[in-house]
C-alpha cells in the first residue's frame, strides 16, 4: 500500500521515517522540498503537490502547524481533495481545532473520502522512536481498517469517538499539561526560596502520592465516579495544607497566583458544608459552572485501567 505523508517538520520527519522503515511505499510532500531529501534518500518518492500525492495513495497523513495550514493542504489550490479517490482516507496528525476537522470531514465525505482527526502526543523523541499516543476521531471502521499503518508511527493508537473527538482529547491533554507546568513553576520557586535545594526537593516530591501515580489516574477514584464519601483525604485537611503553602509563599516573598486560586476553590467548597467529604469534592464546583454531571460506571473505569496494564 502506498502511504502519503505531508509535513516533514519537527514531528513529521520522525513519523515519515518510521513509515519507510515499516516497509510502506511512501510518497512525501512539504512546503520546503529540502526537508524531503533524507526521506527520498531512504526510499520515499516526492510529490510536487498535495493533489498529486493524493491521487496515488490509499492513506494520507498530514502533520502541519495548525488549522490554516491543514485547510490549505486539504482543500486549497492543488489540495488533497482534488486528487484523493473515493474510499481513501486522510489522517490529520496535527493539533487542530475540532470545528476545522468537522468541517473538512464534511467536505471530504461529499467525495466519498474519509477525513479523520488523529493528533499525536510524544514529542519529537516519541515521533522518532514510535513511542507515541494517537487519538483518533471519525468512523471507527476506518480506524480499524488502517490501524496497522497507525501502529507503525505510534504504539498507542486509540479510537476516541466521532470526528473531532481526537482533537478534543489532544486539547484537554496539552492545555492541562501547560496549566500544571505553571503550577509546578510556582510551587518549586516557593520551595527553593524557602530554603530547600532544588534536586533534593524534586527527588522528595516525586516520591509522594501525586508523584508516584500517573497524572490522569487520580481522576478515576472520585471525580469520574462521582463518589466523594467516605473521604480518602478530607476537604478541611486539604484546605489547611494549601493555606499553609500560600502562607509560606507570602513569608518568603513568592507570588502564588495559581495556589491562591486553588485555595479559593477549596474555600468555596467548604462553604457548601463539604468539610468532611473527600477533598476532590471541590471539583464539583466546576461541573456546576459547566452545566454537566460526570458519573462514570466503576466497571468502565476498571476496564480502562486493566487494559492499560495489559498493553
Amino acid at each position: 500500500m502506498q502511504v502519503g505523508f505531508i509535513g516533514l517538520g519537527t514531528m513529521g520527519k520522525g513519523m515519515a521515517a518510521n513509515l519507510i522503515k515499516g516497509g510502506y511505499d511512501v510518497l512525501v510532500h512539504d512546503i520546503n522540498k529540502a526537508a524531503a531529501e533524507p526521506h527520498v534518500a531512504n526510499g520515499a518518492k516526492w510529490a510536487d503537490t498535495p493533489a498529486i500525492l493524493g491521487e496515488s495513495c490509499e492513506v494520507v497523513m498530514t502533520s502541519l502547524p495548525g488549522p490554516p495550514e491543514v485547510e490549505a493542504v486539504a482543500v486549497g489550490e492543488n489540495g488533497l481533495l482534488t486528487g484523493m479517490k473515493a474510499g481513501s482516507a486522510c489522517f490529520d496528525l496535527s493539533t487542530n481545532a475540532p470545528s476545522m476537522v468537522r468541517k473538512l470531514h464534511g467536505q471530504f465525505a461529499e467525495k466519498g473520502v474519509h477525513f479523520m482527526d488523529a493528533p499525536v502526543s510524544g514529542g519529537p523523541h516519541g515521533a522518532a522512536s514510535g513511542k507515541m499516543a494517537l487519538w483518533i476521531g471519525g468512523e471507527e471502521e476506518v480506524f480499524t481498517k488502517h490501524k496497522a499503518v497507525l501502529d507503525t508511527i505510534g504504539d498507542r493508537a486509540r479510537y476516541i469517538g466521532p470526528i473531532g473527538a481526537g482533537s478534543v482529547a489532544k486539547l484537554v491533554h496539552n492545555c492541562s499539561g501547560y496549566a500544571i507546568q505553571c503550577v509546578m513553576a510556582e510551587v518549586f520557586t516557593m520551595g527553593v526560596k524557602a530554603g530547600v535545594e532544588p534536586v533534593a526537593l524534586w527527588d522528595a516530591v516525586r516520591q509522594g502520592a501525586q508523584g508516584r501515580r500517573r497524572t490522569y489516574d487520580g481522576l478515576a477514584a472520585q471525580f469520574l465516579s462521582g463518589k466523594f464519601d467516605p473521604p480518602d483525604f478530607a476537604l478541611r485537611l486539604a484546605h489547611k495544607d494549601v493555606t499553609l503553602a500560600t502562607s509560606l509563599g507570602k513569608e518568603v516573598g513568592v507570588p502564588m497566583r495559581f495556589a491562591n486560586m486553588a485555595l479559593e476553590e477549596l474555600t468555596e467548597a467548604r462553604a457548601r458544608g463539604w468539610d468532611d467529604r473527600d477533598s476532590r469534592v471541590a471539583m464539583l464546583l466546576q461541573e456546576e459552572r459547566a452545566g454537566l454531571e460526570i458519573a462514570v460506571d466503576a466497571d468502565a473505569l476498571k476496564a480502562v485501567l486493566e487494559k492499560d496494564g495489559q498493553d
